[in-house]
Formats: structure tokens, C-alpha cells, sequence
């Protein structure tokens, strides 16, 4: 009697258990997730997938240059010129040679030392200061042959400090100027050369 009574009670526990599967264990319906899901592939198949590129476009000015220099780089070569030209304004003003011959060619050396001769002869001395990083554009770049050419402008605001027989004065003044600058192309000497400066509009 007890086995029967347990064989009935166990055969009511399956089909409550078989009535909750049924119930509990279906989706019924659309599941949320399966909206979101199935949105969010549909967007993406809409949208193709492209890779991203590179659109900051190329000054053709650069364009020449790299032609010829791939390696060249405007924002790296204007950090330096920028730097050469307050490294050769201070020089001159002091009357560093040897540091001009380093950075400027033979033509444009042989001006700055007659200058220079002319302030010593006077007796006079110079020290000059920026009052601000000066500022370089590219105004003009260009291959010619085997040369590349660079000009660039600057513009710059400087204090002078002069003595002389008369005594000490200070000036401050703001220049404007077109530097050209060449090297060979293409070449492995990184270094560009000063060899014309032009006054320029402020």
C-alpha cells in the first residue's frame, strides 16, 4: 500500500513539474533583448564599415617637397628654423661668427661679418632678447635641380640693448623678415642653410 501511495504522489510530482516547464520555461512573445539586439544588427548592416583614413590634407607646397624629400616634415622643419633664426639673431647682435658659419652660406656670412666690423669699429656692443617666441610661416618652397629651397617669413618682437661712446640705449622693435633656406634633395644632412633674408611686411 505504501509503495502504490508513493508511486502516486511521485507521478503528481512530475506533471506539476512537466505544467512549470511549460509555463516558466518557454518565451513567450518578442524578449526586450531580442529588440535590442536585433536593432542594433540592423544599424550596423545599414552602416558599412569603412577604415578610417587620414583627410588633414597635404599644402601642395609640402606636396613639392616631399616629391623629392619624402622624409620632409613642416611642423619639424618650422620648430627648427624658428630656432635657427633666434640662434642667428642673437648671434649677429653679439657677433658670434663662428656660430653664423655653422647656419648661414658664404654670401650671406661675408654681409653679416661687414655689419658686424662696421658696430666694432664704432666701438659699440649689442645684446638682443625676444620678447616672444617669434612666429614662422612657410611663405614659399620649391625644388630646383638638386636643391631644395624653403622661405620662410618671420615675425618676431625683440628688445635691443646697445653701449657705445655715447652710452647705452634700448630699443624694442618688431620685425618682420622672409628667410630662405636650402639643402640638397634629397639628402641626409638634416641642416638647412640660410642663404638670403629679405625684409617682409609686419
Amino acid at each position: 500500500m505504501q509503495v502504490l501511495e508513493l508511486l502516486i504522489l511521485a507521478a503528481l510530482a512530475a506533471v506539476v513539474l512537466y505544467q512549470l516547464y511549460a509555463v516558466l520555461g518557454r518565451r513567450v512573445g518578442r524578449q526586450p533583448e531580442e529588440g535590442i539586439a536585433r536593432s542594433i544588427l540592423r544599424r550596423a548592416s545599414d552602416s558599412p564599415v569603412t577604415p578610417p583614413i587620414d583627410v588633414t590634407p597635404v599644402p601642395p607646397l609640402v606636396a613639392a617637397l616631399r616629391e623629392r624629400d619624402p622624409t620632409f616634415d613642416l611642423e619639424s622643419f618650422l620648430t627648427a628654423a624658428r630656432t635657427v633664426y633666434e640662434t642667428i639673431v642673437r648671434a649677429f647682435a653679439t657677433g658670434d661668427r663662428d656660430t653664423l658659419k655653422r647656419l648661414v652660406s658664404p654670401e650671406v656670412f661675408d654681409r653679416f661679418a661687414e655689419a658686424m666690423s662696421a658696430r666694432e669699429a664704432e666701438g659699440r656692443t649689442e645684446t638682443v632678447e625676444f620678447l616672444h617666441p617669434a612666429r614662422a610661416d612657410l611663405d614659399n618652397a620649391e625644388i630646383d635641380g638638386a636643391v631644395a629651397r624653403a622661405r620662410v617669413r618671420f615675425l618676431a618682437e625683440l628688445r635691443s640693448r646697445t653701449k657705445g661712446p655715447e652710452g647705452e640705449g634700448v630699443d624694442d622693435r618688431r620685425t618682420a623678415e622672409l628667410w630662405t633656406f636650402e639643402r640638397p634633395a634629397p639628402s641626409r644632412e638634416p641642416n638647412w642653410i640660410l642663404v638670403r633674408v629679405d625684409a617682409a611686411e609686419a
